[in-house]
């Protein structure tokens, strides 16, 4: 075995890849405010998915004129062959005397095959370009949209149902272009250059033809919108079929942990067979039309020619025309068939998209404010003036509620659960707007800064450590994207990572496995430091940062703590109550009211409820000492 690379050694073993995540820009005003305006601006199309694409289809006119066009051009001149091929056909009817009139005809009809494939081509590739930028262009703006939800909305919905309706999203778009382009559009403009053609023969005939096309596709198209319902079902069970796999995946240990992968299966099974039967119903459906249409084309077919060759039998009509007849009824006829099927699939694929975007399109819960400025934190002072909050749900949490906290101050939230202290937290971060009253720092109301501004100014080491699939250096360093490599380090050796870390035969170009599954509870509790402490934010939020650390690993982190907190303002919610006898500060929540609040000594000779829940965790580790 090689030697172990350690120290900066293993952070700079690939200097090259890191170089990529160092130099990320913050978000700029222009390009927030672009964000924001994209993102209300796709909210209008919630309910109505023609107008979706056409928004998206829009942003490239050149390259779906040019689409439009070729295919135009190239259905014109397929068509236009079935009329060479009469020319050719009466030519040489006149006999062999008219050599250079059938070298004629043939060369016109081999120009119009050449013409019909080459558009075609062009089309295509442009197509190959065009129809690709727009599923990328539909994602970003859809995850852009995403992203900007409140927590709330992601705690009510299954994240693989989410990203399922995303994909569905692109996925149908791509679909339905490519359906229009190359299915829908081509009969359509079939259809009038043949009967345009037939015109020449029998005005009779082409209007027969009209009236009848026109029928078919009014009824074809009826009975397939009858059928959306049993497409929406359908896109409807397989979104949920994507959810339930990615929330057992996700939940794997919790799964294994229980017994439950029988239960899982089984209950997996019952979410696969209702998707089945859904689209059982949406295929079977589809096949009726089909089979409709397919009897009336062999019944028009059949007219058809029996009238061509009728109208030759009376001299009206030439051995070309009837070959005409023919070949251009029978493209009528087929191309209601296409039409018709594709108008289904249209149909269908527009019933998954419609589904789709009446769930990510709902408008945000938080957005910023039109006047929205940035916050330019000084010393992050905290002040909660006349708050009142209830939940969505209608659970109610503050009323008027007010806070003081100046700048530097160490603040240590305790109370019994329910009784706010995560809310307050959250409320501060602004996860959730407030009902009444405003939360300042530094006098700024927060619900007028722009939300870059305010995460910048907070620094969060969470309870339960959030890490990204990726390696430890961008973990850390996604505290702050343009942080050099001997800052990521630092931070590193600040929050007592470094032992891990070199242990580590990737060092810090280790990928921590999704959320982080391949490091220890104390392991990523540290990541979270590291990440805090790059970060610099002069407010800070710790939710019980030592709890899932042992003991040995406990009193390493507490020095690291305390070398972050210095300088900063902290709100510390704590259930161990022994981290805050250093703090400022305690305030005691119960019930959504603030009942205590005061240095820890002074609310300890008071004898009041924070006496006694010291006294009961005190009690409790004598007891367990001495078991």
């Amino acid at each position: 075995m090689g030697k172990r690379r350690t120290g900066r050694q293993a952070l700079y073993r690939n200097a090259a890849s890191v170089r990529m995540f160092q130099k990320s820009p913050r978000m700029t005003d222009s390009t927030r405010r672009h964000d924001a305006a994209a993102a209300r601006d796709i909210t209008r199309f919630a309910a109505r998915p023609i107008a979706f694409l056409l928004h998206y289809v829009g942003r490239r006119p050149i390259s779906h004129t040019v689409i439009l066009i070729a295919v135009l051009g190239a259905v014109g001149f397929s068509v236009s062959t079935q009329y060479g091929v009469k020319y050719l056909v009466d030519t040489l009817s006149a006999g062999p005397g008219q050599g250079s009139g059938a070298w004629g005809a043939f060369a016109l009809l081999v120009s119009f095959v050449a013409a019909d494939n080459f558009l075609w081509r062009i089309a295509s590739w442009t197509a190959s370009h065009a129809f690709v930028h727009v599923t990328g262009d539909l994602r970003s703006d859809l995850f852009r949209h995403l992203t900007g939800h409140a927590p709330s909305y992601f705690a009510d919905r299954l994240p693989g149902v989410l990203t399922s309706r995303i994909t569905a999203t692109s996925n149908a778009a791509f679909q339905i272009e490519n359906m229009f382009v190359w299915n829908v559009l081509p009969p359509c403009v079939a259809t009038v250059g043949a009967i345009a053609y037939l015109a020449l023969v029998s005005g009779t005939m082409a209007l027969v033809l009209v009236g009848i096309a026109a029928v078919v596709m009014a009824v074809m198209f009826r009975i397939a919108s009858a059928g959306r319902p049993l497409h929406h079902a359908f896109a409807d069970k397989a979104a949920a079929v994507d959810g339930e796999m990615v929330d057992v995946v996700g939940n794997m240990t919790l799964v294994r942990a229980f017994g439950g992968l029988a239960r899982e299966h089984l209950r997996f099974d019952r979410t696969v067979n209702a998707e089945l039967v859904a689209r059982r119903r949406s295929l079977i459906y589809l096949e009726k039309l089909r089979l409709t249409h397919a009897l009336i084309v062999v019944v028009m077919t059949l007219a058809l020619l029996a009238w061509a060759i009728t109208l030759w039998q009376e001299g009206r009509a030439t051995a070309g025309d009837v070959v005409l007849v023919c070949t251009l009824g029978l493209s009528v006829l087929s191309a209601t068939r296409d039409l018709a099927v594709a108008l289904v699939d249209v149909t269908q694929h527009m019933a998954r998209l419609s589904e789709a975007l009446s769930m990510l399109l709902s408008p945000h819960e938080l957005g910023e404010h039109p006047e929205a400025c940035a916050l330019v934190p000084k010393g992050a002072s905290v002040s909660f003036e006349r708050v009142s909050f209830r939940y969505p749900s209608g659970r109610k949490v503050f009323e008027g509620i007010n806070v003081e906290i100046p700048a530097g101050q160490r603040v240590g939230l305790v109370g019994p659960s329910g009784g706010g202290k995560s809310t307050l937290v959250a409320l501060l971060q602004r996860f959730y707007a407030v009902d009444e009253g405003r939360i300042l720092i530094d006098g700024h109301d927060i619900s007028r800064a722009t939300d870059e501004s305010l995460r910048s100014a907070i620094a969060v080491v969470p309870q339960d450590t959030a890490l990204l699939n990726r390696t430890l250096l961008e973990n850390i360093r996604y505290g702050r994207p343009d942080a050099s490599d001997a800052e990521v380090w630092d931070a590193a050796i600040a929050s007592r990572c470094r032992p891990f870390i070199e242990a580590l035969p990737e060092g810090l170009e280790t990928i921590v496995g999704d959320r982080g599954v391949k490091l220890s509870g104390g392991q990523r509790q540290r990541i979270a430091i590291a990440r805090a402490f790059l970060k610099n934010a002069p407010l800070l939020i710790l939710d019980e940062a030592t709890s899932a650390l042992d003991t040995e690993a406990e009193e390493m982190i507490q020095e690291a703590l305390e070398n972050l907190m210095a300088g900063r303002t902290v709100l510390t919610i704590a259930h161990r109550l022994s981290t805050l006898r250093n703090f400022d500060r305690i305030l005691v929540l119960k019930g959504g009211r603030i009942v205590e609040d005061g240095p820890p000594d002074v609310l300890m000779r008071q004898g009041g409820v924070y006496y006694d829940m010291v006294e009961r965790q005190r009690g409790g580790l004598e007891q367990l000492a001495a078991s």
